[in-house]
């Protein structure tokens, strides 16, 4: 790829390493804005020696604009660039929001640019150890015709794959990964805390090979790696665990109860809970979330 005058409007956790990622490929980093002190700090550690700037000055000092923005912000940030003049025909301006697509960045296509929405399906921490995952990341792009063979390449370059995404769609793509990932640490957190209170001194530890056995199995084989009690029918060790958890950790119980019921209509559909057992495990989950509901409304102050 013939090398690229990168400027980086939101120096966070992603636009850092993505500026780094690109800068080890030949590409030049032109300057980057970032006005928390965090941002700075991200910025003098991965690019070293870039200049930071304001918005428009970072927009005008470059052929490839990455806006690494919160989601939030990206239409402001499109439309304040696009009426100041600081873009112009050809520059590519490209965002990494998993939610959106092009639709936010018609403000730079009116002017002529070309809009790219590149997003990576991946967790950062804002270090030097995000560079070496890279080369696993996979991107959701959406791109117009003209755009496509260019962040494809881009991709290719930084080492990850490419799925490409109709706009309409992104807001599904990204909902799947939210629920896998962010609501993944809430339940694993969840977990810890239980383990804790058991007694565990490390629940980190002892949960660690069967959460690694457990992902490994449900990314092959799907459903299929459902085990545990819901799916056994065993009614009595369900009501146990919600016993347990409502005297123990009353707060984590309502995502208990969801999971469970969620896990409960994916075995009964493909016939692994025979019905009757089924019926008893969902008399228990509703009974469980009725005393919960009554316990929090006695817990309730009147106004």
């Amino acid at each position: 790829m013939t090398p690229l005058r990168v400027g980086v409007i939101g120096a966070g956790r992603v636009g850092a390493v993505l500026a780094a990622a690109m800068r080890s490929q030949g590409h030049e980093i032109t300057a980057v804005a970032g006005e928390s002190d965090a941002s700075k700090r991200r910025a003098a550690a991965l690019l070293p020696g870039v200049p930071i700037d304001k918005p428009t000055a970072v927009a005008r000092s470059c052929d490839v604009l990455l806006l690494t923005v919160p989601d939030d912000m990206l239409s402001n940030v499109v439309t304040q660039l696009a009426a100041s003049g600081a873009l112009r025909p050809g520059q590519y301006v490209v965002h990494t929001s998993g939610s959106q697509g092009l639709a936010v960045l018609e403000p730079a296509a009116r002017i002529g640019a070309r809009p790219v929405a590149m997003h990576p399906a991946m967790t950062f921490s804002g270090t030097s150890r995000d560079l070496d995952r890279l080369p696993d990341c996979v991107f959701g792009v959406t791109a117009g015709p003209g755009e496509r063979a260019w962040a494809a390449d881009l991709v290719a370059e930084l080492g990850g794959t490419v799925i490409w995404l109709s706009e309409e769609l992104r807001g599904l793509y990204h909902a799947g990964l939210a629920h896998g990932a962010n609501h993944l640490v809430t339940l694993v957190t969840q977990a810890m805390e239980l383990l804790g209170a058991a007694g565990a001194t490390d629940p980190a530890a002892t949960l660690r090979p069967l959460l690694q056995a457990a992902l490994d199995n449900a990314l092959a084989e799907g459903d299929s790696a459902l085990t545990g009690p819901i799916v056994r029918g065993d009614v009595n060790t369900v009501r146990a665990h919600l016993a347990e958890i409502a005297a123990t950790a009353p707060d984590t119980l309502p995502s208990y109860l969801a999971l469970a019921e969620a896990t409960l209509d994916r075995v009964v559909t493909d016939g692994r809970v025979l019905p009757i057992r089924a019926q008893a495990i969902r008399r228990a989950l509703a009974s469980a979330r009725q005393h919960s509901a009554q316990q929090q409304s006695h817990r309730t102050p009147l106004r």
